[in-house]
C-alpha cells in the first residue's frame, strides 16, 4: 500500500509559519537579561520577574485558545492572533522605561501563546493521518530550528552591533513573513462541533490528558531557566562572552539530528519509548552543565539537552493527541503548551531568585533536580497513564 504524502504544499508552509513564529521570538531571549541590566540597571530578581510576565499571559491565554480553535474556523483565528503577535513587536522598539518594557513583553506573550496553538493544530488538519505521529515530529523541528537557531543569530547581531533595536526590527520583519505563510495555506473543509453552552473545566483544558501535561511542566521549568540564563551564566563564570552562539547552534543540531533519528519510532507508534530516552539523555546534559564547569561541559550539555528535548517533545505531544478526540486537538494542544508555559514561567522566576541570593550554580543545581523529578514522574506514573488512556480511533 501506498503512503499517504506527508510533505505537501500546505504543511510546508505551515512549518514555516511557526518557525518564523518561534524564531522571532528566541531572537530576543538570550539577550533580554542583558538588556534588561544595561538599559534599566535591573536586578537579577527584577530580570526574573519581568520576562516570566510572557509566560503567565501565554498561561492564562492557552486554554481558551484551545476551545476557540476547536469552535471556530482555525484559519481566521490563526490569522488574527499572529497579526497581533506580529505588530507586538514594534512595542520594544518604543518602550522607553522599564515599566513601558515589562507591558510590552507581558502583553506579547497572549498572541505568542495563542498562535502556537492554533498553528500546531493547523498542522494536525493538513497531515494524513496515517503519516500524523511521524509528521509532528517532523513539525517540531521548525520550532526547535526557530527557537536554538535565533539567539545564535541574535548573539551574533548584538557581538558585532551592540544595537538591540536591529534585532527588535529584525524580529518584526520575520514575525511578518510568518503572517504572510498562513495567509497562502489552504485547510480541508471541517465541520464545527456545536458546543454545549455549559461551562466546564474540560473545554478549556483535556483533563484525560491532566498527567501527560503535568509532567511537561517539570520540563518546560528547566528549558526556560535554562535558555533565558545560559548567556549571563556562561559570561560571569565561565568567562565565555561570545560562545553563547556556538552553544544554541550545539543545541540546535542536538534537536534536529533526534528529531530524524526519532522518526521511526514515533512511525512506529513507540512514544513511551522515545520519551523515555529523551527524558534520560536530558538529564545527562543538566547534570553536566553543573558538574563540569569547563568549555568542555558547557558545549557538551548543548548537544544532549537538544538531542533529549528533541525527542521529549513530539512524544508527549502525539501522547497527549492520543488520548483526545479529533474535535479536541485543539485543547489537547494547548493543554500542552500551557503547563510548558507554566513551567517556562516558573523556570524563568525561580531562577532569577535563587541567582539573586544563592547564586547561578544553585540555580542550575535545583534545574537538575527538577528535571529529575520529571523522569521518575514519567517512568513511575505517566507511561502507564497514557496506556491506560489513549484512543483508538485517531482518524
Amino acid at each position: 500500500m501506498e503512503k499517504e504524502k506527508l510533505w505537501n504544499s500546505n504543511y510546508i508552509k505551515v512549518m514555516f509559519t511557526n518557525f518564523c513564529l518561534f524564531f522571532s521570538f528566541y531572537l530576543l531571549t538570550p539577550l533580554l537579561p542583558i538588556y534588561m541590566a544595561e538599559q534599566f540597571d535591573s536586578s537579577k530578581d527584577m530580570i526574573g520577574l519581568v520576562l516570566c510576565g510572557y509566560s503567565l499571559t501565554a498561561l492564562f491565554v492557552r486554554p481558551f485558545s484551545g476551545f476557540i480553535v476547536d469552535s471556530f474556523s482555525r484559519k481566521r483565528v490563526l490569522l488574527f492572533v499572529l497579526f497581533l503577535y506580529f505588530i507586538t513587536f514594534a512595542g520594544y522598539i518604543v518602550a522607553g522605561s522599564l515599566v513601558l518594557f515589562a507591558i510590552v513583553r507581558t502583553l506579547h506573550g497572549g498572541p505568542y501563546g495563542a498562535s502556537s496553538v492554533a498553528n500546531s493544530t493547523v498542522a494536525i488538519d493538513v497531515l494524513p493521518s496515517s503519516r500524523r505521529n511521524e509528521g509532528i515530529g517532523y513539525y517540531g523541528i521548525s520550532n526547535n530550528l526557530g527557537s536554538a537557531i535565533a539567539p545564535s543569530v541574535a548573539v551574533l547581531i548584538y557581538r558585532y552591533t551592540h544595537n538591540f533595536d536591529i534585532l527588535f526590527w529584525f524580529a518584526f520583519i520575520v514575525a511578518g513573513l510568518g503572517f504572510i505563510s498562513s495567509y497562502m495555506v489552504k485547510l480541508p473543509s471541517r465541520q464545527t462541533v456545536k458546543r454545549n453552552c455549559k461551562f466546564s473545566f474540560d473545554r478549556f483544558f483535556l483533563v484525560k490528558g491532566w498527567l501527560i501535561a503535568l509532567n511537561m511542566l517539570f520540563f518546560g521549568f528547566c528549558w526556560g531557566l535554562m535558555s533565558n540564563y545560559v548567556a549571563i551564566y556562561g559570561k560571569e563564570h565561565l568567562g565565555i562572552t561570545s560562545g553563547t552562539g556556538t552553544y544554541f547552534l550545539l543545541l540546535s543540531i542536538g534537536l534536529i539530528a533526534s528529531r530524524f533519528q526519532g522518526s521511526k519510532s514515533l512511525r512506529e507508534g513507540r512514544l513511551v519509548y522515545s520519551a523515555i530516552v529523551g527524558i534520560i539523555l536530558a538529564t545527562i546534559g543538566y547534570t553536566i552543565f553543573i558538574l563540569w564547569p569547563s568549555t568542555i561541559g558547557y558545549y557538551g550539555s548543548a548537544l544532549l539537552i537538544g538531542l533529549g528535548n528533541g525527542h521529549i517533545w513530539p512524544a508527549l505531544q502525539n501522547m497527549i493527541i492520543g488520548v483526545a478526540r479529533h474535535d479536541e486537538r485543539g485543547t489537547a494542544n494547548s493543554s500542552i503548551l500551557t503547563t510548558w508555559d507554566l513551567g517556562m514561567g516558573l523556570g524563568i522566576l525561580a531562577g532569577g531568585i535563587v541567582a539573586e541570593y544563592f547564586g547561578y550554580d544553585a540555580c542550575f543545581r535545583m534545574n537538575v533536580a527538577i528535571h529529575l523529578v520529571g523522569l521518575l514522574l514519567f517512568v513511575f506514573f505517566t507511561r502507564s497513564f497514557y496506556k491506560k488512556n489513549i484512543m483508538t480511533d485517531q482518524g
